[in-house]
């Protein structure tokens, strides 16, 4: 028999439509459900205040071009090194699929520990080393575990896009510090002051920076210490693009004096590694603030994934030849976008790390709108290059172009540019 068990085959029974026109225990239109739904799943204001990625709302506009030549998305274009690869097929092959402690495995954190000695830091793998699904669950971890609400979490602005959001969904209030083009987008006690993160109780610093490539220098990073140590503020420290690190050597703020014990180290695999998709991160800090954030860790996601994790450990043990090789290729890439922007009369501060240069647009811009002149390269010449205020404020006039994409797609975007720009 058909229809439902009453034996009518169009499901519907006798009874008449109410004034709405659709009869009394039917389906309700679908007009009526998406109301229904929408008022059952309304976000919460802290969500419904935070809007959608800058970053990914541009770049859903370029993904239906097939002839867009991509400079925006932060991801290597080289794939991970095969010595991870192999790891992680070969921890497949022999059944390695359930989960690890929930800090991580202990032959990976020990090889984190040993690694970054490189950076002069020092941390014990057994309590103060905690592996994360990633970078930027390492951030989340962080701000969920020391923002408590109404706690005011100061952001060098322009900055990576997942902070101020971050910091809202912890119930804190993202303060912006502006750094500036003329200065090289310097962080400085001066701006810190000016800004009022005196009064803060969390300062986010992101070296080598995303968006702007800038570094620190030494002299810089002890006068921004200073500054934390006499205002007594917590750091969160995102060292993810240590690796890429091109004039000089990478500068933590965790290694100066009195700043271990108020810093917690984030970095991970995914930049120097180009291991964005197996998703693997880690965070450095004294004992208490690995405790908090492993408590974090162990309800939200128990343990980072277990492929990824071997991956990892043969990345660090094998692969130190693969990141320095691909080191040296973003070097010349780098030394390659400056150039060429300046030839075209482009300013643009020399980004001293990570992969991306961060020109300034607001006098080619119509009425120095940087979103409007990255709309219009896109539509024009099919150039897609992230506006800055997709950043934060402090991005307001300059456009993001990352030259993790190859040199020869580098080469025809920047003639694109130019034969827009005339």
């Amino acid at each position: 028999m058909s229809g439902n068990e009453n034996g009518n085959e169009t499901g519907n029974d006798d009874r008449p439509a109410t004034d709405g026109g659709t009869a009394e225990g039917s389906p309700p239109t679908g007009e009526e459900e998406g109301g229904e739904e929408s008022a059952r799943f309304a976000p919460a204001d802290r969500v419904e205040s935070v809007p959608p990625s800058g970053i990914r709302e541009f770049f859903e506009v370029a993904e239906n071009r097939d002839d867009v030549i991509s400079l925006g998305v932060g991801e290597p274009d080289f794939t991970a090194p095969w010595p991870a690869r192999s790891a992680a097929i070969d921890s497949l092959e022999r059944g390695r699929t359930s989960y690890t402690a929930n800090r991580g495995m202990p032959a990976l954190r020990r090889a984190i520990s040993g690694r970054v000695t490189r950076y002069d830091q020092s941390y014990d793998p057994d309590s103060e080393v905690l592996v994360t699904t990633g970078a930027s669950e390492a951030v989340d971890l962080a701000f969920r575990a020391f923002v408590n609400p109404g706690d005011t979490v100061a952001l060098p602005t322009p900055t990576y896009v997942s902070y101020e959001p971050g910091v809202r969904f912890a119930g804190g209030e993202p303060l912006p510090v502006h750094t500036r083009h003329e200065d090289d987008w310097a962080l400085t006690p001066e701006a810190l002051r000016e800004a009022g993160a005196d009064e803060a109780d969390v300062l986010v610093l992101c070296y080598p920076n995303n968006p702007t490539g800038a570094t620190m220098d030494a002299d810089e990073m002890d006068a921004v210490a200073a500054f934390c140590r006499e205002h007594d503020l917590l750091v969160v420290a995102d060292e993810i693009y240590a690796a890429l690190t091109y004039e000089g050597d990478h500068q933590s703020v965790a290694t100066r004096p009195g700043m271990r014990e108020r810093t917690v180290v984030i970095n991970g695999f995914s930049k120097a590694y180009a291991m964005t998709g197996l998703r693997l991160g880690y965070a450095m800090g004294p004992e208490a603030a690995i405790d908090a954030m492993t408590k974090v860790h162990q309800y939200a996601m128990l343990s980072a994934p277990t492929t990824a994790q071997h991956a990892a450990l043969a990345a660090i043990e094998r692969c130190d030849d693969e990141v320095e090789r691909m080191r040296r290729e973003y070097d010349r890439r780098r030394r390659y976008v400056v150039s060429r922007l300046r030839e075209l009369g482009i300013e643009v501060s020399e980004p001293g790390g990570a992969f991306y240069a961060f020109p300034r647009v607001a006098e080619l811009a119509p009425d120095g709108d940087a979103r409007a002149f990255a709309t219009e390269l896109l539509e024009a010449e099919g150039v897609a290059a992230v506006p800055g205020t997709a950043f934060g404020a402090g991005g307001e006039g300059h456009i993001r172009i990352s030259y993790a994409t190859g040199l020869d797609d580098l080469k025809e975007a920047m003639a694109r540019i130019e034969r827009f720009l005339s």
